[in-house]
């Protein structure tokens, strides 16, 4: 096993791929080439420089910035001096940032200036951020912020012996992360995971796929996401890959980017190869480097599967399960399964990994029976920040975590998921909460009660469309409604359709009945 993959610490890892990758390319950033040497270089100036700011073992550090070469020094910078990584989403708002930047007790914050139009650390000016103490800007600088390169000048105020002492004190164990993901209750939580845990989930799900040494990596799945972070940059780093992060996606930019720096390996929601596989000049591109695709959760067509196969010249293409809670990884196919079995299932467990099916009495369902999907596993978080009691609602004694979420698995221990106990959907790649748009829905004037569902949508995958009732007496104009919604919310969250009630449909608990809801549509 090469010594890259024996890390036990995020920056073991940094520094066994310097030893181990050298020159060879780490990153390649639209035109900002950086060595495996020179990656791990940069980490360390700016652990140092994080260490001038007087950053503590354990306490928080957050990115919110698109993918760029400076998120992965940042991140592995602090993660080397025992700080726990706080991703924020680059489509959120600033009540929405500032939310996590609060619950999580960030003390550092490293910000993009300026990202398609909006200036990030001004929508941050009206919020009550106690804890933070500095804000960085990863690119451009603005009144309140330590520009990039200031910031790195900082580590000259500190020994590298200093910093190999805080790297010594961090092990497999420390908290690594903390990744925000909304449940049912609306407000997002915090899933804390660990180090060795994190390493040896993104190790397996390398081997599964086959990264090799000199892939070229297409990172198109946001950092801020576990997808890619875990199975994006830092399984790219274990494996000396050439990590090439794109910003936004855009059909056509990857088409281009595709053909201009030969990618191998090109993971996204099914709506990314949707996209490229309608493209109308997609013929007009070389994709003949495309090795590998790996792809979620959501339902595809076995027809799509065939097509990327036979069309874009993938070799390896899998689908995959998993949530936050356990690192990002679950379940997933294996090369060599048919392109039936890759459509309709989401895989097998991962090695170490236990996954099964239960009744709501809690017994465990025969094959191709339904029942709720529980995973159990080094995987497992390692409960939510500063909420034990959501903690224990979602892992039992045993050990389980209870996913919400419905599925069969089949004789060979392929999971399928049919349904989801929560409402949850997924539009273009991101989970979306009902019960969060909910809560931000009844802020709006005159709307006395909402309910969010899913509907299809042929581009999205799902998106949301809410249902009103107005107030006595109040009348809600729908095209004034969408305006606020998207000043409020991330766009992925915007209700796409608005149907105004007389009367929500309720159950005999006065709950709203979405099955109700979404017969109506």
């Amino acid at each position: 096993m090469p010594p890259v993959e024996n890390a036990l610490t995020i920056a073991q890892l940094f520094a066994n791929a310097a030893l181990a990758y050298g020159d060879s390319l780490a990153i390649d950033d639209a035109g900002r080439r950086i060595s495996y040497r020179q990656l791990d270089q940069l980490r360390q100036q700016a652990a140092r420089a994080l260490l001038a700011l007087n950053v503590q073992a354990g306490d928080r550090v957050a990115v919110w910035a698109p993918n760029i070469w400076e998120w992965i020094v940042a991140a592995g910078a602090l993660q080397s001096i025992g700080a726990a990584l706080v991703p924020l989403n680059t489509r959120m708002k600033g009540t929405e940032a500032g939310y996590i930047l609060r619950e999580s007790g960030t003390s550092v914050l490293f910000v993009i200036g300026e990202f398609l139009g909006t200036d990030y650390p001004r929508m941050l000016a009206a919020e009550d951020l106690p804890d933070l103490r500095r804000i960085v800007s990863l690119r451009g600088s603005g009144p309140d912020t330590l520009a990039w390169d200031d910031f790195l000048a900082l580590a000259a105020e500190v020994p590298e012996a200093a910093l190999q002492t805080r790297e010594q004190g961090v092990g497999p164990h420390a908290l690594s992360d903390l990744l925000f993901t909304s449940g049912t209750t609306g407000k997002p939580k915090g899933v804390m995971t660990q180090h060795g845990q994190n390493l040896r989930i993104v190790r397996d799900w390398s081997e599964v796929v086959g990264l090799r040494e000199g892939d070229r990596y297409l990172i198109v799945n946001p950092f801020f996401h576990s997808f890619g972070y875990k199975a994006g940059w830092l399984a790219a780093l274990m494996r000396g890959c050439t990590i090439v992060p794109q910003q936004v996606f855009d059909v056509q930019a990857v088409l281009e980017c595709v053909q201009r720096e030969r990618i191998t390996v090109l993971p996204g929601p099914p709506t990314l190869y949707q996209s490229l596989l309608a493209h109308p000049q997609r013929g007009e591109y070389d994709l003949s480097s495309l090795r590998v695709a790996v792809t979620g959760a959501a339902a595809i067509p076995v027809e799509m599967v065939r097509r990327m196969r036979d069309e874009l010249g993938f070799a390896t293409i899998v689908t995959a399960y998993g949530l936050t809670e356990v690192c990002g990884f679950a379940t997933i196919c294996r090369p060599g399964d048919s392109p039936e079995r890759v459509a309709t299932t989401s895989g097998r467990a991962m090695p170490g990994v236990e996954v099964r099916c239960v009744s709501n009495t809690g017994r465990t369902q025969p094959a191709n029976v339904p029942g709720e999907v529980l995973i159990r596993g080094y995987n497992l978080m390692l409960g939510y920040l500063n909420d034990p009691h959501a903690s224990q609602e979602i892992l039992d004694a045993e050990g389980w975590l209870h996913t919400g979420d419905i599925g069969v698995l089949d004789e060979d221990g392929y999971l399928r998921i049919t349904d989801r106990l929560k409402d949850m959907f997924i539009t273009g790649g991101f989970n979306v909460y009902p019960a969060e748009i909910e809560q931000c829905l009844l802020h709006y004037p005159g709307v006395a009660q909402a309910a969010v569902i899913g509907i299809p949508d042929e581009r999205m995958g799902e998106v949301a469309m809410a249902f009103l009732l107005p107030a006595p007496g109040q009348v809600i104009d729908q095209v004034q409604f969408i305006a606020w919604c998207r000043e409020q919310m991330a766009n992925y969250k915007v209700p796409r359709r608005v149907q105004v009630l007389e009367a929500m449909p309720l159950n005999a608990a006065g709950k709203v009945t979405k099955n109700a809801l979404r017969e109506l549509v």
